[in-house]
């Protein structure tokens, strides 16, 4: 028997390396528009090159109503993006809009379990890929995405070395850290998060009990009969007493079907809009909340000490290496503020309908056909559109929200209503309903409007709106 040697193969391969500056870029790209200002204080007192210009949070009253330049270039040497500017009356009601659109609000449950994730003792890996799990879930804990679906193309570009160390860079990884992640997940506070839907949460709920009654899990099946009080019927149906089985539904009352509502505790601050659009002329405007943001520029003295040909040589490359760091900290705002302000008119076109009508008119729409329109990734939207609000004449939304899958298939490609666009006009109809409507009465009523819904699903939906069955309501 002939043994094979061991052998060394030259091989190629691409590897996308992010630099510092890149990193902030992105970073700053992701930031709503207080922390932001957080972030820039922070940078100033960092990087003696830059310099606050102005703040205009804070202005006089004849500076209120000095006219401005109304569009100016991005990438000057200040960070004051001006094409959002007015002087005048105009300017100070848009910025009285922006202050009257302030939202108290708790902790997040991303913010919640990000905390917790980072206080547990497991390995970089297992940590990033909660990270991406976490910010993946909806208000109610539930995923947003499919995990398969989230993890079968790899990570995306920009964020490969985000992610770095997850098995190669660019292909999924190992579905034993995964599950090892999503395992670690829906046991923090709250329990449940980080499944499918109310079904898989309070099973596993159910699991993570220390001292879960034996059955517990076997009526999970049979709910909606349990809400209707038919406990004789489950009784048969899974052989046991009646007694048993009232006794195992109590327990399960005690659990929550959607752990991410009763997450309400924590600090309160306040939600600035980001962007504000108005109707004008029978038009849409969009306003950018840059009256928040600080602007900066670039100290006069380190720009003198730069020019200077004489002089010593670490001065002049301390000097020039801030000034260098400077200038890309006000060209990445200023991209971000650009960004920012492209996504969102893209959103407005795409979802004419709900600025003219209302949440019922919420059409499908998807990061990828964001994206598509504007020439940038997918990752670029997700950023940009997370944690930043939009005030409308219909309420303050994060922009995370005008992003929902059609009720017959993924992104905008399948029906043209929207699964919250229907979850709002299956709202309407209970709150409007003579007497209490059954599911298969409302999934009636819909498909009478074109809309296709199985019983099931208008169960489902309604749940999600936290809304009682007709027996309950």
């Amino acid at each position: 028997m002939q043994l094979q040697r061991p052998s060394l193969i030259q091989g190629q391969r691409q590897i996308l390396k992010m630099s510092p500056q890149l990193y902030q870029s992105i970073k700053l790209m992701e930031l709503p528009v207080m922390e932001l200002r957080e972030k820039i204080t922070e940078e100033v007192e960092r990087n003696p090159a830059l310099e606050f210009i102005g703040d205009p949070a804070v202005v006089s009253l004849d500076a209120a109503y000095t006219p401005r330049k109304e569009e100016e270039d991005y990438f000057e040497g200040t960070s004051d993006s001006g094409f959002v500017r007015r002087g005048g009356e105009k300017a100070a009601e848009d910025r009285h809009k922006f202050i009257e659109g302030a939202l108290s609000r708790p902790e997040t449950l991303q913010e919640h379990l990000l905390w917790q994730l980072h206080l547990q003792p497991v390995d970089d890996d297992i940590r990033r890929i909660g990270e991406l799990l976490i910010q993946n879930l909806d208000a109610d804990g539930f995923h947003k995405e499919p995990v398969d679906a989230l993890f079968r193309q790899g990570l995306p570009e920009e964020g490969r070395d985000y992610f770095a160390g997850i098995e190669d860079q660019g292909s999924p990884p190992d579905r034993r850290r995964v599950q090892a992640a999503l395992d670690l997940i829906r046991a923090l506070d709250p329990p449940g998060t980080c499944t499918a839907d109310y079904h898989e949460s309070l099973l596993v709920q159910a699991r993570l009990l220390p001292d879960a009654p034996d059955g517990l899990e076997d009526i999970l099946s049979w709910l909606e009969p349990l809400e209707r009080g038919k406990i004789a019927e489950v009784a048969r149906k899974v052989n046991r007493s009646e007694a048993e089985v009232r006794t195992l539904f109590e327990h399960l009352r005690e659990l929550s079907p959607f752990p991410g509502r009763q997450f309400a505790s924590g600090e309160t601050r306040y939600v600035v809009p980001d962007v504000q659009v108005i109707r004008k002329e029978g038009d849409f405007v969009i306003i950018l909340n840059d009256e928040e943001i600080p602007v900066l520029g670039i100290n006069p003295f380190f720009m003198k000490i730069s020019g200077e040909r004489n002089g010593e040589k670490p001065v002049r490359d301390f000097v020039r290496e801030n000034i260098r760091e400077a200038r890309w900290f006000i060209q990445s705002i200023n991209q971000r503020n650009h960004t920012l302000l492209r996504v969102s008119r893209a959103i407005v076109e795409f979802q004419r309908t709900f600025f003219s009508g209302g949440p019922k008119y919420l059409s499908p729409l998807t990061l990828k056909d964001i994206a598509q329109e504007l020439g940038v990734h997918e990752t670029t939207v997700s950023r940009i559109a997370n944690g930043k609000y939009m005030q409308t004449e219909w309420g303050i939304f994060e922009l995370r929200y005008f992003f929902t899958n059609s009720i017959s298939g993924s992104g905008s490609a399948g029906s043209r209503y929207s699964k919250e666009g229907v979850k709002e006009i299956i709202r309407d109809l209970i709150r409007s309903e003579a007497r209490h409507l059954s599911d298969q009465e409302i999934a009636d009523i819909l498909a009478k409007q074109g809309i296709s819904l199985a019983r099931r699903t208008v169960a489902k939906y309604r749940n999600e709106l936290d809304l009682g069955s007709s027996y309950t309501r």
